[in-house]
């Protein structure tokens, strides 16, 4: 069997950064053989400038509203932003279908090996049967009134049994849309299927999340009267988004919250104390880019790594961001957080987003017998900024 080696001025393994003098040793099928020094590596070595690292991890994308780029104009604020996805995503399958390849194949130009994507219907189903990419397939469950909530469990049951054919390296669950959007008795008729799962819902992504709990008022009282919804059932906890639902998700075994974009130090130490309590692991997902393309806003990236927080990076959907690369992200990141240490960034982009999606024994790290992906950032002499590009090596 042939095999390559690969070297550069930086490698990252998915923990660590090491020198020039460490060199990739993969078999042709792009398994991991080896890592060694440059010494012992002998000839043929393949030499580059910039930093190898293992392929990208993209955590949270919705890769069914691929269509519905440049649609929504930017800094509609949420509320008005669901509401156009809601009222304008409906286009004929033929063209749904035509950009979510393109998509897939913007993903595996930027570098991205594994997506975790949310799904509302089946139209991505024909794609990932060509398995270019690994899907975690969340199955996302809305509907915030009490009456409807057996018909919308079913019918998101029903496309929860239609991925269930998709190969083994495409898991799937059944996950919360968002805490304004899901009613106490779907809770209920949810909870039973978190377990071995990863559950991801969208945490606090606008501020007015926080006051339909706390209060009872806010946007999300103005998006339920445009939608004619009676919420006259509602009543506020008194407590934030966070500590009102959290509760819910105790069945699951890894907790992914995307966005955080208003989330307070209160908050990301309850769901910390809760995620100990019940033996599971908790990850926090960035989407800089679309909470500046929906609310000119950008998460509190410095609060989380204080609170130690486990974090990963999503891009979310082209309905939201000018495109699907995990480099971008960073790019931002590191622009509004240059104090966040490159070997950081790289990990939680790699390995951190790898477990969040369960995928770590494959992906994620260049350690023996795993299948990363190879990507090289060129340009960054060390470190990422908006000259750094992205190339696949493998």
């Amino acid at each position: 069997m042939a095999f390559r080696k690969l070297q550069a001025t930086h490698l990252f393994t998915g923990s660590e950064m090491r020198g020039n003098d460490a060199v990739l040793v993969i078999d042709e099928t792009g398994v991991i053989k080896d890592l060694v020094s440059l010494a012992d590596a002998g000839d043929n070595v393949e030499s580059y400038k910039g930093i190898l690292s293992p392929g990208f991890i993209n955590c949270h994308c919705h890769l069914e509203l691929s269509h519905m780029k440049s649609l929504i104009p930017e800094q509609t604020g949420l509320v008005d932003f669901v509401f156009h996805v809601i009222t304008q995503r409906h286009f004929p399958d033929a063209e749904i279908l035509e950009h979510i390849t393109r998509a897939e194949d913007e993903m595996l130009q930027n570098g991205i090996v594994a997506v975790g994507d949310i799904c509302n219907n089946t139209l991505t189903i024909p794609q990932k049967q060509l398995q270019r990419l690994a899907y975690y397939n969340f199955i996302e469950v809305s509907g915030w009134l009490p009456a409807l909530a057996e018909q919308r469990f079913q019918r998101s049951f029903g496309y929860y049994q239609e991925f269930k054919n998709l190969n083994a390296c495409n898991p799937r669950s059944l996950s919360p849309h968002a805490p304004y959007s899901v009613s106490e008795e779907l809770w209920h008729l949810l909870q039973p299927h978190f377990n071995n799962k990863t559950i991801t819902i969208h945490n606090q992504e606008t501020a007015f999340e926080d006051e339909l709990f706390e209060k009872g008022s806010g946007g999300f009282s103005r998006m339920y009267e445009i939608m004619q919804l009676d919420t006259s059932f509602f009543k506020p906890t008194g407590k934030t988004s966070l500590q009102s639902y959290y509760s819910q998700l105790s069945n699951a075994r890894q907790v992914l919250l995307v966005h955080n974009t208003f989330t307070k130090e209160p908050d990301l130490l309850f769901a910390k104390s809760q995620a100990i309590a019940n033996r599971q692991t908790l990850f926090h997902c960035l989407c800089i880019n679309a909470n500046r393309y929906i609310e000119n806003s950008i998460p509190p990236v410095q609060l989380l790594r204080d609170c130690d927080c486990t974090i990963v990076v999503g891009t979310d959907s082209l309905a939201s961001n000018h495109s699907l690369n995990i480099l971008a992200e960073l790019q931002s990141i590191t622009k509004y957080f240059p104090q966040v240490p490159l070997n950081e960034l790289l990990r939680w982009a790699t390995l951190n987003g790898a477990k969040a999606l369960q995928m770590e024994d494959e992906l994620g790290s260049f350690a023996k017998g795993k299948r990363p992906g190879v990507v090289l950032l060129e340009g960054s002499d060390g470190k990422i900024d908006e000259a750094t590009t992205v190339r696949r090596i493998l």
